[in-house]
């Protein structure tokens, strides 16, 4: 057979990952049962935290580097209160610490190419950064509104990502032969709701979650770590537990994902 037909061709595989705060670490713990098997990405797409994931893999830092990166750097404590202002909290004193592991700061030193979505607060607009800087792209595709100051970018107020796509899989159709998509935001059902802070954010969950199912439908593979969404976006201490959440998920599904599996046996029928 002619190894320059299509059928030949490494499969251009893009990984889309949602936002989630804290819960984004199940995307490390998939990413690390992926690429342990040798799922190699063309192409991440990620809003808030799962574009902090895109970003450090794809600069070349293993899932579990990075892990150990969000428990030792104490990303908490770096935020301190801006009142008077946006938003309680201005982020931007993230900004240093992101610059020590993203030192060339630019989209075009990264690995694999990746997008970072956030929104346009000012033109009330979804935007996708793909060049350029890369840790205020970062910073604003985090930037929860009413919790934290907006950032500025050319004179932009930029907020979370999440607010109009919190899972997007939209760059990587028509660029990528085969999307897997991972969510970590899945709600268990619940007969009680015992606090305020509980109901606004399962309410919150419920809102972003919403549009979730016209995403999955763009995904050829979904891997979605269940009940992952009763942890709060700041539960720092669960970070070790939830990596093994989501390591275990993708495991499960290189094992049952009949997609998965197929791409699995051509790449070691090629290798």
């Amino acid at each position: 057979m002619d190894p320059n037909t299509d059928q030949n061709k490494p499969k251009k595989i893009g990984l889309a990952l949602s936002g989630g705060g804290i819960r984004g670490v199940a995307h490390l713990g998939v990413l690390q049962a992926l690429s342990d098997r040798g799922i190699e990405f063309s192409h991440i797409s990620g809003t808030s935290a799962g574009a902090i994931a895109a970003a450090f893999f794809a600069a070349g830092y293993t899932p579990k580097e990075t892990l150990e990166i969000i428990k030792d750097a104490h990303l908490l404590r770096r935020l301190r209160p801006s009142i008077g202002s946006t938003g309680l909290i201005s982020i931007l004193h993230v900004e240093d610490l992101l610059k020590e592991y993203f030192p060339d700061n630019t989209f075009s030193k990264l690995k694999i190419p990746i997008t970072v979505t956030s929104v346009d607060l000012g033109e009330g607009k979804l935007v996708y950064f793909t060049d350029g800087e890369l840790v205020k792209s970062l910073l604003a595709s985090c930037c929860l509104p009413g919790l934290f100051k907006p950032i500025l970018i050319n004179g932009h107020m930029f907020v979370d990502g999440g607010i109009l796509n919190n899972f997007p899989v939209e760059p990587l159709v028509g660029n990528c032969d085969l999307i897997i998509g991972v969510t970590c935001n899945h709600l268990a059902p619940v007969t009680e709701i015992h606090s305020f802070g509980q109901m606004v954010d399962r309410a919150a969950m419920l809102a972003i979650n919403s549009g979730l199912d016209a995403h999955k439908r763009l995904c050829d593979v979904v891997i979605e770590p269940h009940g992952l969404g009763t942890y709060g976006i700041f539960d720092t201490s669960y970070a070790e537990y939830i990596y093994m959440i989501g390591y275990e998920e993708g495991l499960k599904a290189l094992e049952g994902n009949e997609v998965l599996k197929s791409l699995l046996t051509s790449r070691n029928e090629s290798s």
